[in-house]
Order: structure tokens, then C-alpha cells, then sequence
């Protein structure tokens, strides 16, 4: 799939100003491009929504799900301390699940607010990305 047709997509779809939404599928594609999850390095995956943050860890060799956590039943604190919650979350079940070293995927979100919040928080629990 071209950048094109990632743009023509995120055109059509509804929410945020069509500018937003073109440039964030743009970074999305040239982040997926470069990055692939394995077995020794999964890919940490970041969604972030208006309200929720929900993350994955992703073994895209075999295509499974290693871990994950989100900030769905999350209720005190403000969004950026529930992100916080989410990185050392996730990062305790990845050590669970026998992971210490990730490949980050922002999601083409820009590396401000809750998402470095996640990270630094996931990097002060014992995960390397």
C-alpha cells in the first residue's frame, strides 16, 4: 500500500481535521516500513485515542500478542499519569513473558505528552527500546 492510498484513507475517515489525520497516517507508514517486531526484539505498539492509551507487545514473526495493557479501567489521575501507569504495566508483563528488549512503535504519534510519558515510564520499569 502506497503512501497515496494511506492518505486517501485517512481522508475519508471521520474525528480529527483531515490534515491531522493525513499526517499522522504519513508517519505511521514511514515508521512501519523500517520497523518489524522478532522473537528476541518485539515491536511495542502505542494507540492512543482521545481518552485511552492501549499498548501491545507484538512478536510479528509469529504474529502474536505477547503482552499488553491499556488505560481503559484506569480511573484516577490525569491522562498523562494513567500513560505513566500503562508503561510500567506493560513493562512488567513483557519481563513476565521472558521480554526485556522491544522495538518502539509510536503509532505515528509524535514523541510528546502521554506518549513519552509511556516510554519513560516503560524505560524506568527494565524495558530497552
Amino acid at each position: 500500500m502506497g503512501a497515496s492510498t494511506i492518505a486517501k484513507q485517512a481522508r475519508r475517515s471521520a474525528g480529527v481535521s483531515a490534515a491531522r489525520r493525513v499526517a499522522k497516517s504519513r508517519r505511521h507508514f514511514r515508521l512501519r516500513k523500517k520497523l518489524a517486531g522478532s522473537t528476541e526484539r518485539p515491536r511495542l505498539v502505542v494507540t492512543r485515542s482521545s481518552r485511552h492509551l492501549f499498548v501491545q507487545v507484538v512478536d510479528d514473526s509469529k504474529g502474536v500478542t505477547v503482552a499488553s495493557a491499556s488505560t481503559y479501567k484506569l480511573t484516577d489521575g490525569d491522562k498523562t499519569e494513567q500513560a505513566k501507569t500503562v508503561g510500567t504495566q506493560v513493562a512488567e508483563a513483557a519481563k513476565a513473558a521472558g521480554v526485556s528488549r522491544v522495538v518502539f512503535d509510536r503509532g505515528g504519534n509524535t514523541y510528546t505528552g502521554r506518549i513519552a510519558a509511556f516510554a519513560d515510564a516503560a524505560r524506568a520499569a527494565g524495558l530497552e527500546f
